[in-house]
C-alpha cells in the first residue's frame, strides 16, 4: 500500500446539515457532561437502562472483543470479512477520533446524527435517573441503535479492562483476547496476572474465546478461567505464522497477530453458516483501513505525517520497530499524553528511533503538561532536540516545515486533534 492520504472509513462519513448539526452538538454536549464523574465500573447501570430499552443487545449476535492491543483493529478486520461475505455488520469501538459517531457504525457508516439526537432526547430521564456515565449511555445508545438499524451481527470492543467494562453486559457467541499488556494499572492491576483476570472477565461459560499471542503469565489465567467456565480456548499463533507473506492493509508486523485474531473468531462462526473461503479472507486482509494505526498521510507541502495510537508501552514498541523497518531517516516526533499513562516506558521505547522531539498537549482535560513532559525527555535522552508548542496544530506546522517524515503518537486524543487540522 502506498504512503498516500488513505480514507479513514469504509465510506465518507455524512456531514450533518445545518439544522440537524444544533441538535447534534447540543445533544453531544449533555453526553460529554457525564464524563466529570470519572471511571464508573460495574454492570448495574448499564443493565437497568438497557432492562428499560428492551434489552437490545438480546436481539442480535454479538461477538466481544478485548485486549490492552489490537483490539480496534481486530474489530475492524472482523467486520472487513463479515462484511465481505453480505453480513449486515455493525461495530461499537471507543475512544472516537474526531466525530463521536465514528464509536457506532453499520454497514460501513456511521450512525445518522438524528439518531444520537433522538436517544438522547427521549432518554435523558433514564439516563438521569439511573445516574448512567458517558460511557454507560453511550453503550447502551450503541446496542439500541444496532437493533433500530436491523444488524446481523455486532463486534464490539471492550472499553476498558472486560469484567466491570460497560460492553460486558452482552452475551457473545465468541469471545477474543487480543494482547495483555501493562496500561491502566490503576484500575485492572499492576501484574500481568492481574491485568489478565480483568480481561477475562469477558469469558462465557461455554462459549468460546480466541487468543491472540500472549505473555506465558497472562495465557495461564486465561486458560484456567476458560477451563473454570467451560469455553473452549483458541489459540491464533498458528494463522499468524501462516500470513507471514499475507498482503495486509494495515501496516506493521503486529498486525498479522490481530488479524489472525480476527480470522480465527470468523472461522468459529462456521457452525452459525457463516464460512469464508481462504481466497475471500486474504482478499479483506488487504483492504482493511483503521485510522491512526500507522496511518500515513500526505500534506499538502509534500511531507509525509505517521500517526499512530501508541499510548502506552507496548503500542510504543510495535511503533518503534516499524520505525526501525523503514530504514529511513530518523524522523520528528510530535508527542503528546494523558497523565495516567506511562510515560517513560513509552518514550523508553520510541526516542531510539527519533531525530527530535516537539511536545504538545492534546486538547483533553487529562492531557499531561507538555513542559513536565518535556523535562522527563531530557532525562531520557540529553543530546536529543526538544522543543514545547502547545497548540498540536502549530507543532505539526513546525515539525513539517523541518522534517520530510513526522510521527504524531503518544495519545489517541492527540491523534483527534491532529486529523481534524490536516483533514481525512
Amino acid at each position: 500500500m502506498g504512503v498516500g492520504l488513505i480514507r479513514t472509513i469504509t465510506r465518507p462519513t455524512p456531514v450533518p446539515d445545518s439544522t440537524t448539526l444544533a441538535g447534534y452538538r447540543e445533544a453531544l454536549a449533555y453526553l460529554f457532561a457525564r464524563t466529570t464523574g470519572g471511571y464508573k465500573f460495574g454492570l448495574e447501570r448499564t443493565l437497568e437502562l438497557l432492562d428499560r430499552l428492551g434489552n437490545p443487545q438480546t436481539k442480535y449476535p454479538s461477538l466481544h472483543v478485548a485486549g490492552t492491543n489490537g483490539k480496534g483493529s481486530s474489530v475492524a478486520t472482523m467486520a472487513a470479512l463479515l462484511t465481505a461475505r453480505g453480513r449486515r455488520v455493525a461495530t461499537y469501538t471507543s475512544p472516537h477520533l474526531v466525530d463521536f459517531r465514528e464509536r457506532m457504525v453499520v454497514a460501513g457508516d456511521p450512525i445518522p446524527p438524528d439518531d444520537v439526537v433522538d436517544f438522547i432526547t427521549r432518554r435523558t430521564p433514564e439516563v438521569e435517573e439511573i445516574g448512567a456515565s458517558f460511557f454507560e449511555a453511550t453503550t447502551a445508545m450503541a446496542f439500541d441503535l444496532f437493533r433500530n438499524a436491523g444488524v446481523e451481527l455486532a463486534v464490539v470492543e471492550v472499553g476498558l479492562g472486560g469484567r466491570l467494562d460497560s460492553t460486558n453486559v452482552i452475551e457473545p457467541i465468541v469471545t477474543a483476547i487480543t494482547s495483555i499488556d501493562f496500561d491502566h494499572q490503576q484500575y485492572l492491576g499492576d501484574t500481568i496476572a492481574a491485568i489478565a483476570g480483568e480481561k477475562a472477565g469477558i469469558i462465557k461459560p461455554n462459549i468460546p474465546v480466541v487468543v491472540g499471542h500472549l505473555h506465558p503469565e497472562a495465557y495461564e489465567v486465561i486458560a484456567r478461567i476458560a477451563r473454570d467456565r467451560s469455553a473452549a480456548l483458541l489459540a491464533a499463533d498458528d494463522i499468524a505464522e501462516d500470513l507471514r507473506n499475507a498482503p495486509l492493509g494495515l501496516r506493521g508486523e503486529h498486525q498479522r497477530a490481530n488479524a489472525a485474531v480476527a480470522i480465527r473468531v470468523v472461522e468459529t462462526l462456521d457452525r452459525f453458516g457463516v464460512a469464508i473461503d481462504k481466497q475471500a479472507i486474504l482478499d479483506g486482509l488487504a483492504t482493511v483501513t483503521w485510522p491512526g494505526r500507522l496511518d500515513h498521510r500526505r500534506l499538502p507541502n509534500g511531507r509525509e505525517v505517521i500517526l499512530d495510537a501508541a499510548h502506552n508501552p507496548a503500542g510504543a514498541r510495535a511503533l518503534a520497530s516499524y520505525l526501525r523497518g523503514l530504514g529511513r531517516e530518523r524522523p520528528t516526533l510530535v508527542f503528546g499524553a494523558m497523565r495516567d499513562k506511562d510515560v517513560d516506558g513509552m518514550l523508553t521505547a520510541l526516542l531510539p528511533e527519533i531525530g527530535r522531539v516537539i511536545v504538545t498537549q492534546p486538547s483533553n482535560t487529562r492531557a499531561a503538561n507538555p513542559e513536565e513532559l518535556a523535562s522527563r525527555i531530557r532525562a531520557l535522552a540529553p543530546a536529543l532536540s526538544i522543543d514545547v508548542i502547545a497548540s498540536p496544530h502549530d507543532a505539526v506546522q513546525s515539525a513539517t516545515r523541518e522534517s520530510p517524515l513526522v510521527v504524531v503518537a503518544g495519545s489517541i486524543f492527540l491523534l483527534g486533534d491532529v486529523i481534524e487540522e490536516i483533514g481525512a
